[in-house]
């Protein structure tokens, strides 16, 4: 039998753990608490800084691709009139996207399971592992050209795609709350930077080599391997800092349990803008109410709920919806510049050149001003907001260029490229940005990274989708004959995609914790003994 004297020292040690572990979830909350209120200052712009290098080797190398593709025509196909068949072509451009499906899919996966900083700088080794095995690419006996540089694309997109939810999500776990979106939208608007500095560089390597490819088309095998081999300077300079940036206190606290140096690390972060670096003289580790688990079966249990399963439903389809038409343009902006006559010409060295100003163009007029406008109105307007008027304007623009495409091009070609710029600004000020921002910051620190790889792993599909389909489509009844439903095709997907963005939740000026529930949760349920 039990002596009463027992069962006091029971209730005594139970009550004692209970208040311990209320304790640290209330330390908990104040550490997370003071991140999100912390002062703007050095380290989030230092964190911007190198995670958008990233995204720009990133968006570099998905789009140079398309200048790349003009230049090895000339190169390897000279028989054919210098034009790099479509099968080529294709695989050239999707190969890259393939690759992307898994590095999203599998960093997720790990960035939640070993965490966020074990990684970061893992994917960007891959990128430039990749970049240079494309520039050291040519033919031989055993293995063409094209499947050696479709096998580098594909290791090059696995890295690109490790940097989506590895920055998202690190940017996310760092920024303060009054300015998280400002934050990841200026890391994701050096994708316009890359893609206009692709184009520069194409620009000043073709003009460096004029007159070496005036003597002989084939020099320009040694301006796509400048093109391309650029790409991996920036990533070398980034490395090193991706290298050191410090864990996030929230994967510390919520994954590894590791509460006192999570606590400790964002003091740390707060006071000196990096982590810690000791652990605890005593490691606490404690799993707290407020934090179950990651396995598959709470995975299937949280996203099997209609209220959690229809945010990650909204952000993998919106952001499906979007890449359909953002890539099946984005590669293909050589075929859009042609049908305004600004592409092709009398020689190889004026029809690179021409493809290279034009794209230049029309990033200097759309996506850098787009992806800026987002930057500075994020956090007043909101994401929700953004992304369906940005969904609305491209339904209205794609509906004015694909029905009225022949009289437009007809009319006047500067009208068509006026409309065209507009359309860039709304994708970049739109759902281009908002996609990849509202996924890291919707879903709980267990899964954050996992959603992030989902959500773009589905837009990657859509850009496979559009790549394949625009290859196959575009020259029905004639070359270039079926452009017109192409971009009425784009406006249905724009369409659903006002739809799809209703799922999502308004995240402007919210915590993580309350936007995943988290907070909600932990009030929720009852102290375990």
């Amino acid at each position: 039998m039990v002596s009463p004297e027992s069962l006091k020292e029971h209730a005594v040690a139970t009550t004692t753990e209970e208040a311990c572990v209320v304790d640290l979830s209330e330390r908990r909350r104040i550490a997370l608490e003071e991140i999100d209120n912390a002062k703007f200052g050095w380290f989030h712009v230092r964190a911007c800084i190198v995670s958008g290098i990233g995204f720009f080797t990133d968006a570099y190398d998905i789009f140079a691709i398309n200048l790349v593709s003009t230049m090895i025509g000339y190169v390897y196909w000279a028989d054919q009139a210098g034009k790099t068949p479509y099968n080529v072509d294709t695989a050239i451009k999707v190969s890259c996207s393939v690759g992307t499906v898994i590095g999203q899919l599998l960093f997720g996966y790990l960035a939640d399971r070993v965490g966020r900083k074990r990684m970061y700088g893992v994917e960007l080794m891959i990128i430039i592992i990749g970049t240079i095995g494309q520039t050291l690419t040519g033919n031989g006996p055993s293995m063409s050209f094209w499947a050696a540089i479709t096998f580098w694309r594909i290791i090059v997109g696995i890295g690109i795609g490790g940097d989506y939810p590895l920055s998202s999500v690190i940017t996310a776990e760092f920024a303060t709350t009054k300015h998280r979106g400002a934050m990841m939208a200026a890391v994701f608007a050096m994708q316009g930077i890359g893609q206009l500095s692709a184009g520069l560089v194409g620009l000043i390597a073709t003009a460096g080599y004029q007159q070496a490819i005036h003597a002989d088309q084939a020099n320009l095998d040694s301006v796509w391997r400048i093109v391309v081999g650029m790409g991996a300077v920036p990533g070398v300079i980034a490395l090193y800092y991706r290298l050191t940036i410090p864990e996030t206190p929230r994967f510390t606290i919520d994954i590894e349990h590791n509460i006192e140096k999570g606590i400790n690390d964002a003091k740390a972060f707060i006071e000196k803008g990096a982590s810690n670096g000791k652990n605890p003289q005593e490691t606490t580790l404690v799993q707290l109410p407020s934090t179950p688990k990651a396995s598959w079966s709470d995975f299937c249990h949280y996203f099997g709920q209609w209220k959690h399963g229809k945010i990650l439903l909204g952000t993998a389809y919106s952001w499906f919806a979007l890449d359909v038409a953002w890539y099946g343009l984005g590669l293909n902006n050589s075929i859009i510049l042609q049908n305004v006559g600004f592409a092709g010409g009398s020689d190889p060295y004026n029809s690179v050149f021409r493809v290279c100003v034009g794209n230049i163009i029309i990033n200097l007029l759309g996506s850098v001003p787009g992806y800026w406008i987002s930057v500075f109105t994020i956090d007043r307007l909101g994401r929700k907001t953004i992304q369906i008027m940005g969904f609305t304007m491209l339904t209205i623009m794609f509906i004015i260029l694909g029905f009225g495409y022949n009289a437009i091009l007809a009319t006047s070609s500067t009208l068509f490229i006026v409309l065209y710029t507009i359309t860039q600004i709304f994708f970049n000020f739109g759902p281009n940005t908002t996609t990849f921002i509202v996924p890291g910051e919707c879903f709980p620190t267990r899964y954050r990274s996992t959603a992030h790889g989902i959500s773009a792993a589905s837009g990657k599909v859509g850009s496979i989708i559009a790549q394949v389909g625009f290859g196959l489509l575009k020259d029905i009844g004639g070359s270039n004959q079926w452009i017109d439903h192409l971009l009425q095709i784009f406006a249905f997907f724009m369409l659903t995609g006002i739809f799809s963005s209703f799922l999502i939740p308004e995240t402007k000026g919210k915590s993580l914790e309350e936007l995943s529930g988290e907070y909600e949760y932990e009030e929720r349920r009852p102290v375990e003994a």
